[in-house]
């Protein structure tokens, strides 16, 4: 099984989009055996909690569920246990490569998976506000990341 994990600063807003977007795009290509779907945050603050009502929102517009979804931080043992930890900005891979000791090997940035994106990161809608932006973004470079996946895991 092919595991990924969505890392965020909060685990409410871009992080929980993409895990759900992705799952979402798992159920419909018949691979939910294949691929494991979680997502994390780098600070605390928010533990517990459903994804923001901004998320939420448009995840429902696209019919997008966020059932069982909660914030959680980052583990020790997500670096041991998640063959992708996707990153949502440079702050945030910067953090997980601290807490990585050494194992930093499969840690990404979410915009590499998207060719010929103005983008250099997924803004965070928790400051700018548009969940719209966000989730356009996340939704096409969860595509790319599910093409990516099965051609490299033959899936």
């Amino acid at each position: 099984m092919v595991s990924v994990l969505f890392v965020c600063l909060g685990n409410i807003c871009r992080s929980p989009m993409a895990e759900a977007i992705l799952r979402y795009q798992v159920r419909q290509a018949n691979l939910e055996a294949d691929i494991q779907i979680d997502s994390a945050g780098t600070y605390d603050g928010h533990v517990g909690k459903p994804p923001h009502q901004g998320t939420r929102k448009q995840l429902n517009q696209a019919k997008i569920p966020t059932t069982g979804i909660v914030s959680r931080v980052i583990k020790p043992t997500d670096f041991f246990s998640f063959d992708y930890l996707i990153a949502m900005d440079h702050e945030n891979i910067a953090t997980l490569k601290q807490l990585a000791n050494g194992n930093d090997h499969h840690i990404y940035s979410f915009v590499n998976f998207i060719p010929n994106t103005n983008y250099s990161y997924v803004p965070d809608p928790y400051y700018t506000g548009d969940f719209e932006e966000t989730f356009q973004l996340v939704n096409e470079g969860c595509k790319y990341i599910l093409d990516y996946i099965r051609e490299k895991h033959k899936l």
